[in-house]
């Protein structure tokens, strides 16, 4: 049970609305479209095999593999706020 001014329930939406964010997030990063052949970052020859076990890639593994290293460091801050001023 909530407590202070937060509804019946609160703490349930607000997991609901995280779970949702990452799946948006993780949806707004899937690729479309046809591979490219060269890396857009680097220039470099993408693998055919990687082209076709990915449809749509665009980065070179190197590139790819940076780019993801970038985003685990920024994704460590919880720029939601914390949980429990959100339910009060």
């Amino acid at each position: 049970m909530a407590s202070g001014w937060a509804h019946d329930g609160a703490v349930q939406d607000q997991i609901d609305a995280t779970v949702n964010s990452a799946v948006e997030r993780a949806r707004s990063q899937l690729t479309v479209g046809d591979s490219l052949e060269f890396c857009e970052e680097c220039d470099a020859e993408i693998p055919e095999r990687r082209r076709v076990a990915i449809p749509g890639v665009r980065l070179c593994i190197q590139c790819q593999s940076e780019q993801e290293a970038s985003r685990r460091s920024s994704a460590l801050y919880n720029r939601s706020g914390s949980k429990d001023s959100q339910l009060r």
